[in-house]
């Protein structure tokens, strides 16, 4: 049923963007499928209040009970705020929007819709992109697309209904960073990379923090991680920077429906010049920074604390992103990024100067090296970093793992990580760091060529402190079958000598045939 209602979305809303991008369309086809989810939420947990204060047998039932008072009740905020429910006002619940949708003026009503939802829900100030008004679409499409969205429904339960609404998002998400190519990546990251990185790191609690947070799919997966594993949403907090104005609105619209405790700073802005948390010190990040930027420099950006470890080249952020976050990192904390493969062994710039400082501080705890077309909007191979600053067990040791031929091709330009990779990926550092697996015991780590080696920093260094994993797990290792090499080589020799041979008798053989009909050679 899910699978029918993205496809239907998808399709449809892709045959009514016209000629309109899809960067531009994401918002507004995301935009009214909050607004569906909130109405319905509204409305599903005004029927239950409505059959909750009928009931004698219930703790809200009403002694009293007659049509005024029930009506009455029902317009209390707080009986929906306390399940973290938005209320939405009349006019701007889904049926009034339906109905007037092949109105002239739905643009206008939609967006004067988000402004009351935003008046009445001060979490949601500025964040919802009143743009419908002012939508370049042919007469009639917006209307359609309302109708469209009409058909998803949410269900009574709240559970299931924020679910289907963040399995929508995702996919709509993933769908548009295809459709949008390069732009796309400024806010997506493929979800299979996200809970590779939320499976390693293993946030439960505390401070969780992403610089450059996107539509907010890192806390998202990290939300999912703490549920499954028996912890508190409530002992969660989140704590984001994004500098892109709509991006940075679609990642709070993804946090409030979830009714997680968050601060995406008071404004988008710029990470490292606008700074929005600056005294923050997190339990773990989590980031997908953009890789490879190149006009990230300001001058006010010269002798700031956040480069501990040396001052990153003006031409690319690369080292900046790591610095800030281990900056902004508790002494206990953990940090998991996402990175192209030059900053793992490039030594321009200071690069190198910086990367060896680092991993002779310790603070390089896990290096993955990703399989190739992972990423909707660039073919560049990535790689995962993952930091602390005080490494509870193998301090003096850095664990890479090599995990470029676990991808799995989905669509001819498209790979993901299955589930079993990612466990098999998580499960070898925890057992490296001495902790328990996915199947809640400590097993014993080893190394195993090809795949993944512990390694000493004073090897790193004889390396010229390059952090590629491939340079250090070596060759998977071959089945060996008892024979000597020597005796081998003889054997596939003399092979040779035979087919050869064979060879040179069937090419006389047919030189002589081709004669026969009177071909000269």
């Amino acid at each position: 049923m899910l699978d029918d209602i993205k496809k239907t979305l998808w399709a449809t809303a892709d045959k009514l963007r016209a000629n309109m991008d899809a960067a531009e369309y994401k918002h507004l086809v995301l935009g009214l499928i909050f607004v569906k989810y909130i109405s319905d939420t509204f409305a599903s947990r005004r029927a239950e209040l409505t059959r909750r204060f009928t009931d004698p047998a219930d703790d809200y039932f009403l002694y009293e009970s007659d049509d005024e008072l029930l009506a009455e009740e029902l317009e209390d905020r707080d009986y929906y705020r306390e399940v973290n429910v938005f209320w939405v006002p009349e006019s701007a619940r889904w049926e009034s929007l339906r109905a007037a949708a092949k109105q002239p003026d739905i643009g206008k009503r939609i967006d004067n819709a988000l402004a009351i939802v935003e008046v009445e829900n001060p979490k949601l100030k500025g964040i919802l992109d009143k743009r419908y008004g002012r939508a370049q679409l042919p007469d009639g499409k917006l209307g359609e697309l309302v109708d469209l969205v009409s058909t998803v429904g949410f269900g009574e339960d709240a559970n299931v209904a924020r679910d289907v609404l963040g399995q929508v998002y995702e996919y709509f998400l993933g769908q548009f960073a295809s459709a949008e190519g390069k732009k796309g990546g400024q806010f997506y990251t493929p979800a299979s990379i996200v809970k590779l990185l939320v499976a390693v790191l293993g946030p439960h609690h505390g401070k969780f923090y992403d610089p450059c947070c996107g539509s907010g799919g890192m806390f998202v997966q990290s939300e999912k991680f703490v549920e499954a594993h028996g912890g508190k949403l409530g002992d969660v907090s989140i704590y984001g920077q994004e500098s892109n104005p709509t991006t940075w609105r679609l990642a709070a619209m993804n946090l409030a429906i979830r009714g997680l405790d968050f601060n995406l700073g008071r404004e988008p802005a710029d990470t490292f010049t606008r700074n929005q948390h600056p005294d923050l010190r997190a339990d773990f990040i989590l980031a997908n920074p953009p890789f490879n930027i190149s006009d990230w420099w300001h001058g006010s950006l010269e002798g700031d604390p956040r480069w501990v470890y040396g001052t990153p080249p003006k031409g690319n952020a690369n080292y900046a992103w790591l610095q800030h976050m281990l900056y902004h990192l508790k002494p206990t904390g953990r940090a998991g990024i996402v990175l192209a493969n030059g900053p793992m062994s490039s030594s321009q710039s200071g690069e190198g100067e910086i990367r060896r400082a680092m991993v002779e501080d310790d603070v390089v705890e896990v290096m993955v090296a990703l399989p190739g077309q992972l990423f909707f909007n660039t073919q560049i191979p990535a790689c995962l970093w993952f930091l602390t600053k005080q490494k509870r067990n193998r301090k003096g040791e850095v664990l890479f793992i090599d995990a470029r031929k676990l991808g799995r091709m989905i669509s001819r330009v498209q790979t993901e990580l299955t589930d079993d990779v990612i466990n098999r990926v998580a499960d070898t550092v925890a057992a490296w760091r001495g902790e328990a697996g996915s199947n809640g015991e400590v097993a014993e780590y080893q190394d195993i060529p090809g795949y993944c080696r512990s390694v000493t920093l004073a090897e790193i260094a004889e390396h010229g402190h390059v952090l590629t994993p491939g340079r250090y797990v070596g060759a998977e290792a071959v089945e060996d079958d008892g024979v000597a090499f020597a005796e081998k080589m003889q054997t596939l020799t003399e092979k040779l000598g035979e087919q050869m041979a064979k060879g040179a008798e069937l090419d006389q053989l047919i030189r002589q045939k081709l004669g026969g009909l009177g071909y000269e050679f």
